[in-house]
């Protein structure tokens, strides 16, 4: 448990890790239900019938921490883990953050996401090195 001066801390909304998993549960739970908040519209078949499908929405550590925000309280303090107080949640929070990443990375290879938006987000870059060499535009002739 987190201690601060021999005691456990006062703030601790998450007693063991296994609670904060279970909040991220239930996030996911809940993105699930928001795909139905952003409908895509689709005109389909011979008489363009309109369907309405929801979209995936990607996971964030920022929609996360909202999510808790509303229905524990603020949980930056077990990803930050200042001072060493949350030394025991670092497995689980670790976990969180890359499935997290995971979700948007494979969200954007699959046309899910903007690949631009997650390459940014996930500091994801293509690098292309460039190499110019110098020649002399009319050399010598000797």
């Amino acid at each position: 448990m987190a201690k601060k001066n021999g005691n456990i801390h006062p703030t601790r909304i998450f007693k063991e890790p296994n609670e904060l998993f279970k909040a991220f549960q239930e996030y996911k739970d809940d993105i699930l239900e928001q795909s139905n908040e952003w409908q895509k519209v689709q005109y389909v078949g011979k008489e363009a019938e309109r369907v309405t499908d929801g979209q995936k929405v990607p996971y964030t550590q920022e929609g996360f921490e909202r999510f808790c925000y509303n229905k524990y309280g603020c949980v930056e303090q077990y990803f930050k883990n200042q001072d060493g107080l949350y030394d025991d949640f670092i497995p689980i929070s670790t976990r969180i953050k890359k499935e997290i990443r995971e979700n948007q990375i494979i969200g954007g290879m699959l046309g899910f996401y903007k690949e631009s938006i997650t390459a940014r987000i996930n500091n994801l870059k293509e690098q292309v090195q460039t190499e110019i060499q110098e020649q002399a535009l009319f050399p010598d002739n000797k």
